[in-house]
């Protein structure tokens, strides 16, 4: 294999998750945006790789109870498996990886259906699965570029309720399977909320933001002490969008919690952040995530613009372009401001169909679009003026 680099989802398709019935995601770019009305399925998309990573992080039955179960995981008068497939690369020139999962339910209780990796060695080879498992017992071949003709290991594991890339991939002789185990756990999902980053934790440095952003003063703190000329360009970045502001400090207060604070140019004290604007507080959040030193190699994050002033969006937009170049992001959103920003093959337009299903269409398939944007229009204009033909939400 290559040297290490930023694994590439480029193909989705989900069956029977809610209302993604069957919906499939193609040539996908290192920023993704999902756009649509509410309702339209982007939060649901954006669930399926939470969803995923909390299974590899937590456990299936805990991702599955939180979701409410089949009851209400499983599409509406639907019967089958939920069936997550995604098609990926570790590195741009190594060969495409497709990884299969199908979740089913026995006994009142899910279970891994059918879970296998499969690629294609050289040019003209016939794809293969190094990986194939169904209800808990399969085989794998090990080694670092698993060929067909190679061994088959076969494995049962303790309960069909397991992954077997998160069992397996804790092993070094399944470094092909690891690193898939690796790249879903190490997932970022925003949920940020201005409130959440108001709060003052115990001291101690964090290397990252928690989901909500409750930690801020200690990623912070963290960036202060190990990356100082990383907080220099949040600072910079975020003195571009915010006037006046001068700097950001996380003090440890006398019972050792942290206190952040936020200082504009023209006044002598600092104001504690429970007094900032949520746009500021917002941005310094998201800066933090796509500054990151070592960064998550997929980040998502939904719904940028809630808090934030409509003329930050197109700047958070290329914010997020050039932190491509060291993760893969998904975005969920409703704000041409943020779209206006992005190349049609970036962008795909959510909504609903006749039967109440999520379809999803990539800008760069919509007829007249390019022509459009080669004459100097913008993608959130088109959409808003209604060029996209669906997805308005009246």
């Amino acid at each position: 294999m290559t040297s290490q680099t930023v694994p590439r989802i480029e193909y989705l398709k989900v069956q029977n998750y809610r209302a993604l019935k069957d919906i499939e995601l193609k040539n996908i770019k290192p920023i993704a945006v999902l756009l649509g009305a509410n309702g339209s399925g982007k939060s649901t998309i954006f669930d399926v790789f939470a969803f995923l990573s909390e299974c590899f992080n937590e456990n299936l039955r805990k991702a599955w109870d939180r979701r409410g179960r089949f009851r209400e995981l499983r599409t509406r008068g639907s019967q089958g498996a939920i069936v997550i497939e995604m098609k990926y690369r570790e590195a741009p020139k190594d060969p495409l990886i497709t990884y299969h999962l199908a979740i089913n339910e026995k006994d009142n209780r899910p279970y891994i259906e059918e879970e296998w990796l499969q690629w294609r060695r050289g040019q003209t080879g016939k794809p293969f699965r190094f990986l194939d498992f169904k209800s808990g017992e399969g085989q794998v071949i090990s080694g670092e570029s698993p060929e067909q003709e190679d061994e088959r290991i076969t494995e049962k594991l303790e309960s069909p309720e397991f992954f077997a890339v998160n069992t397996l991939g804790q092993f070094a002789k399944h470094p092909r399977v690891s690193a898939l185990r690796k790249f879903i756990a190490g997932w970022y999902l925003s949920y940020l909320t201005a409130d959440n980053t108001r709060t003052t934790p115990e001291a101690g440095p964090q290397e990252r933001l928690s989901a909500t952003g409750d930690n801020l003063p200690n990623v912070i703190q963290n960036l202060k002490e190990q990356h100082e000329p990383t907080l220099a360009k949040i600072l910079v970045a975020l003195s571009q969008r915010i006037p006046k502001l001068e700097k950001v400090e996380a003090s440890i207060m006398q019972d050792g919690r942290l206190l952040l604070q936020i200082k504009d140019a023209p006044f002598a004290q600092p104001i504690l952040s429970k007094f900032a604007s949520d746009g500021t507080l917002k941005m310094l959040a998201y800066l933090t995530v796509l500054y990151d030193p070592k960064p998550p190699q997929l980040i998502g994050i939904e719904e940028p613009e809630n808090h934030l002033h409509p003329k930050l969006l197109p700047e958070l937009a290329e914010e997020c372009r050039n932190a491509s170049a060291n993760t893969q992001l998904m975005v969920t959103t409703h704000s041409p401001f943020f779209v206006d920003r992005l190349r049609p093959d970036e962008l795909w337009i959510l909504y609903r169909d006749e039967q109440g299903f999520t379809q999803a269409k990539s800008a760069a398939e919509i007829e007249g679009i390019k022509e459009f944007m080669e004459h100097g229009a913008l993608l959130g204009s088109l959409w808003m003026e209604d060029y996209f033909d669906f997805g308005n939400p009246i």
